[in-house]
């Protein structure tokens, strides 16, 4: 099973959480352990479809047992001297393969994180002084981004004080995907309103639909004004180890700045984001530093370099690295780009079985490995045309939903989007899902939803 659902009284009842004076044995310690794993849900199971992420690599595992053992933090050469240089090595192979030939950045605590960083170093290049002054030292800015862009950009604005009402949202095409005149009429229009832009931050991998915007065309906008270019590839970024997939994120060379998680499609476990740098001057460490004397003193017996914990707004910062590192040692490059083109592969067979069946439409014809689709049971079918039509189905995907939760057969995510009622988003992506799985997936969905 997936799950073995619990209404949360139950589930604390159950588990017996609360804290006690005095200590419990070994036995029944070795009972607590056995209920967290039974009751928790299996993100490793084939039929796991709800996040974007799931799989298990038993390579990344074994790295993340021994990230946890050892219980260092990476801030200084001194106390994790391998993992400074292993992320080193890391960070400068995945650069490879966006297409630069230096660079810099840094594992972070999630895209989300890498958003900020991104707005905040873009910010501190346009206006410097803004580290020592604050928000009086800036103008009114304005940053892009489109419709379908991850929420974090909308936050990071938010927590940086720029406010969310100056992120201006870019229209998408039918697919997704950033509109780049749109994004030319909006720059224009911040500033004739007295706006400064400085920032751009595309998608490649939106969360809902997949889509990736054309990056070429965006970035050509950004050069004629001067703006910084992030790229939100933390779900879409993967396909950049594939030679079919890649042109996807054609012009992603032409970025300043890339958020990637390899704990998504890579399957190197939660949590592994990287946040990429073009720059080369040591803008990450500029804009971030506070240059804390007692960890970062400026007479020690080695080269500082090798103290990369000042480029962070952390101070102790978990090792994220060793797990996709063991991975890409144990599976290669060639691997890891296998295990991309399987997921475009399974995404395709499950697409082509759907649409041989009565009951399933697709939202768009899938870019990525997200399949979006509505399932009309035998009782609305032919019914599109009525009045009660869209309440009806909009109720489809929450019931199914509750049902296969509660008897614990899969996991699939639904959602709204704009004007389209709840439809259903699969994420096809685990390295051991099977053919049979994909069509247990279709045949639940039809069983669940047979009677409504």
């Amino acid at each position: 099973q997936v799950c073995e659902w619990r209404d949360p009284e139950e589930l604390r009842a159950l588990l017996d959480l609360d804290l006690q004076e005095v200590g419990e044995s070994h036995g029944r310690l070795l009972q607590r352990v056995r209920d967290v794993a039974k009751y928790s849900v299996k993100t490793h199971h084939p039929l796991f479809f709800n996040q974007l992420f799931a799989g298990v690599d038993y390579h990344s595992l074994a790295g993340r047992f021994l990230t946890e053992t050892l219980n260092t933090s990476q801030y200084t050469y001194e106390v994790a001297p391998v993992f400074v240089l292993m992320e080193e090595v890391v960070l400068s192979e995945l650069r490879s393969l966006v297409g630069w030939a230096a660079g810099d950045g840094i594992f972070c605590p999630g895209g989300s994180v890498s958003n900020m960083y991104a707005m905040n170093l873009a910010r501190y290049r346009a206006f410097p002084e803004v580290k020592l002054r604050g928000l009086w030292a800036v103008p009114r800015l304005a940053v892009f981004a489109s419709q379908e862009c991850h929420y974090s950009v909308r936050k990071s604005a938010s927590f940086q004080g720029i406010g969310i009402e100056n992120v201006h949202p870019v229209r998408v095409d039918p697919r997704g995907g950033m509109i780049p005149e749109d994004l030319e009429e909006k720059i224009e229009l911040a500033k004739s309103q007295g706006a400064v832009p400085f920032l751009v931050s595309a998608t490649s991998g939106t969360t809902i639909l997949g889509a990736f915007d054309p990056l070429d065309r965006i970035a050509d906008v950004c050069e004629k004004h001067g703006l910084w270019l992030h790229v939100d590839a933390a779900w879409g970024g993967s396909v950049l180890f594939s030679k079919k997939h890649r042109h996807l994120m054609k012009g992603i060379e032409r970025a300043d700045s890339v958020a990637w998680n390899p704990h998504k499609m890579l399957m190197a476990g939660l949590q592994c984001s990287a946040f990429l740098l073009k720059d080369t001057t040591n803008l990450l460490k500029r804009c971030h530093c506070a240059n804390a004397t007692y960890l970062f003193q400026q007479d020690k017996f080695y080269d500082l370099s090798y103290d990369t914990g000042d480029k962070s707004v952390q101070c102790g910062r978990k090792v994220d690295c060793l797990k996709l590192w063991l991975m890409w040692k144990a599976v290669g490059t060639r691997g890891l780009e296998e295990r991309v083109d399987k997921a475009f592969a399974y995404t395709r067979f499950l697409v082509e079985e759907m649409k041989k069946r009565e009951g399933f439409q697709l939202v768009v014809e899938p870019e990525f490995v997200n399949v979006c689709f509505w399932y009309a049971p035998p009782s609305l079918r032919g019914q599109e045309g009525s009045e009660d039509y869209r309440d009806r189905l909009a109720k489809v995907a929450p019931t199914i939903k509750e049902r296969m939760v509660r008897k614990g057969s899969m996991m699939v995510g639904y959602q709204p989007q704009h004007d389209r009622v709840n439809f259903f988003r699969a994420v096809v992506l685990s390295p051991q899902l099977t053919r049979d799985d994909l069509l247990f997936f279709l045949d639940e969905i039809e069983r669940l939803g047979s009677d409504l």
